[in-house]
């Protein structure tokens, strides 16, 4: 061997992090560097090196001079642990998840990109890119979204199932793994204006809502999925034949269309209508916002009809993801006690884990619901309940 020449073993170790870190942190990493060369000089080499999956580092090496051929040289390495991005598809809106998505990524320090649009366009986009999709997560905003595609996602561990309520998971296979999981749930209810309507003059099931009297005085929204996913549960609840029928009669009444949910709160306030088929959230973002004398109020069947049906938004890990580790941190932290206050003080929405979540003052207790005896594991037939909406007349 020349002089010259160096042969230089390394040794390095990386961290890992924990679930809810603060940050991406940097580990120090001491190695033993052995070099065969004479030395004359001190001197200090500098050079970047890429270590696969992570950041580009800089490495600080110190030759010293010491008698003989070998030179035992010592260096820290600073090696920044870099997560790889989670992709998701969400049926929920900006306004209503955005934020806690957020804090999902400042906590853990992995990058989220979240693609939103309505549960059945996230649907169609889904069965259209198949197994090349580059979502990691599916987010719906009811349980029919997750069920028109169980047949992409992949079951998650027992332990991520059994952190949700029995009724609101998928139903289990049979290593007792799920496809989704709910994460919050939403009433079905009625919105009327009390100067109007007095309690009195409420409905007490949907079937009231076919009377002659509510003529021109109806809203709904038959393109919204949480509406779907109700008459998919009419359908189950029902039968085929009593839910057109139903349909047809409401029909007959000339409800006025709108494309969501919030309009028919406001038109109830604005005295446009007199009742909205809407979830119960709606109405306690505008109390939120413009105080207790909002002319609006939620009315809460209590027959046990499809009216009064309980859905969840939900989630689940598409089988094509190459990120099914971030992806199951992701379901483990929106059924967190910090996701869920978060649903329950700032969405209105009831949380689905109770332990240590303080309840929404404003809501019903979802115990007092009168919910029917729906499998809401069974409303994923979202194109039968399309087809029989366009039948009708409500969808074109």
């Amino acid at each position: 061997m020349t002089k010259n020449s160096v042969k230089i073993t390394l040794i390095s170790m990386l961290g890992m992090l924990a679930l809810f870190a603060c940050s991406s942190e940097a580990e120090v990493v001491t190695e033993v560097v052995e070099v065969e060369k004479q030395v004359v000089v001190e001197k200090e080499v500098i050079k970047e090196v890429q270590v696969p999956g992570e950041t580009v580092v800089t490495e600080v090496v110190k030759e010293v001079k010491v008698p003989g051929e070998t030179v035992i040289v010592e260096k820290e390495v600073e090696v920044e642990k870099k997560e790889k991005e989670l992709v998701i598809y969400s049926g929920r809106s900006e306004s209503l998840v955005g934020p806690i998505i957020e804090e999902f990524s400042v906590l853990t320090g992995i990058p989220v990109e979240v693609k939103y649009g309505k549960t059945g366009e996230m649907v169609s986009l889904l069965e259209t890119e198949g197994s090349k999709t580059p979502a990691d997560v599916f987010y719906a905003q009811d349980p029919g979204g997750l069920g028109a595609v169980a047949d992409m996602l992949d079951p998650m561990s027992r332990e991520v199932c059994d952190l949700i309520p029995a009724w609101a998971v998928a139903p289990r296979d049979a290593a007792d793994q799920c496809s989704w999981i709910g994460i919050t749930g939403r009433a079905r209810v009625l919105v009327y204006n009390p100067d109007v309507l007095s309690e009195a003059d409420l409905p007490t099931s949907m079937e009231d809502l076919t009377d002659p009297k509510w003529k021109g005085k109806l809203g709904w929204a038959p393109t919204n999925g949480s509406f779907q996913a109700m008459i998919t549960g009419m359908r189950i609840y029902w039968g085929e034949e009593k839910t057109e029928t139903w349909l047809d009669g409401i029909m007959a009444n000339e409800p006025i269309v709108y494309p969501k949910n919030t309009p028919q709160v406001q038109a109830a306030a604005d005295q446009e209508i007199q009742l909205g088929m809407v979830n119960h959230y709606y109405l306690h973002r505008f109390i939120a916002k413009e105080g207790e004398n909002f002319k609006a109020r939620n009315h809460y069947l209590n027959n046990g009809d499809a009216g009064s049906v309980v859905l969840v938004s939900g989630a689940g890990i598409l089988d094509a993801s190459d990120n099914k580790g971030n992806a199951e941190r992701f379901m483990t932290f929106m059924t967190s006690k910090i996701a869920q206050q978060y649903f329950a003080t700032q969405v209105h929405e009831y949380p689905l884990v109770t332990e240590g979540v303080s309840p929404n003052r404003m809501l019903q207790d979802m115990e007092s619901l009168s919910k029917p005896d729906i499998d809401i594991s069974q409303l994923g037939d979202l194109e039968a309940t399309q087809a029989l909406l366009m039948k009708v007349g409500a969808l074109q």
